[in-house]
Order: C-alpha cells, then structure tokens, then sequence
C-alpha cells in the first residue's frame, strides 16, 4: 500500500527554522510531482508548494515565496520543505501529497492528488 510519511514538525518561535520531511513507499517516487499542503484550524487548505518529478519545476504560494524550498531525493524516495523565517501565521497541520507526472504543469489540488499523508504540526509562537 502507497504511504506518505510526513515528519520534522513542531513547536518554534517566529523567525526560526524548521525543515519537514516526507518519506514514500509503494508508488515509482519518480513517476510523481510532489507537494505541501497546509491547513490552519478553521481554515481551508492551500497548496504550499509543488515539484515535478525531476525537481526541475517549482511552484510557491506567495505567502512562503522567498522563505520556504522545496527539494526532493529521489534516491531516497523522501521530499522536503525547507522553512526559514517562520511565521505565527504557518502555524498550520502541514501534508505530504503525490499525484501523477501527467499534472506536472497543472495546479496541484484536491481534484489532482493521488495520495495524501497524515500530517506534521507546526506551531510558530510569537
């Protein structure tokens, strides 16, 4: 069974680091574009950021552009997000989430993701 394993989350002050990570199993790591998904108590869920198969294309929300990276190791079958300058306003349960290589160059959504992971917390205090 396909399995995305978010890890890297936890509680830090505003303008610290952190750095998630999502480990698959089960599914041809390279035959998928990757992303991060976050979701605030109360509030809907938005994609974060994106990366295709070879890591060569990227997508950031405006709200993380220039403070989070997106990478991936696919001999490692792991995907990352590099946080910096973190933000009470990223306190947030963050996911893992893989769809096909046939969405690269489309949004990355609901309607698009294959396989979800169980989620990370991030809580940034001020």
């Amino acid at each position: 069974q396909v399995q995305l394993a978010e890890s890297g989350g936890g509680l830090v002050q505003a303008g610290d680091s952190l750095r998630l990570s999502c480990t698959a199993s089960g599914l041809p790591f390279n035959r998928y574009r990757m992303g991060w998904f976050r979701q605030a108590p109360g509030k809907e869920g938005d994609s974060v950021a994106r990366i295709s198969w070879d890591g060569d294309i990227t997508y950031y929300a405006d709200s993380v552009k220039g403070r989070f990276t997106i990478s991936r190791d696919n001999a490692k079958n792991t995907v990352y997000l590099q946080m910096n300058s973190l933000q009470p306003e990223d306190t947030a349960v963050y996911y893992c989430a893989a769809d096909g290589i046939a969405a690269t160059y489309r949004p990355m959504s609901r309607n698009t993701v294959d396989y979800w992971g169980k989620g990370t917390l991030v809580t940034v205090s001020s």
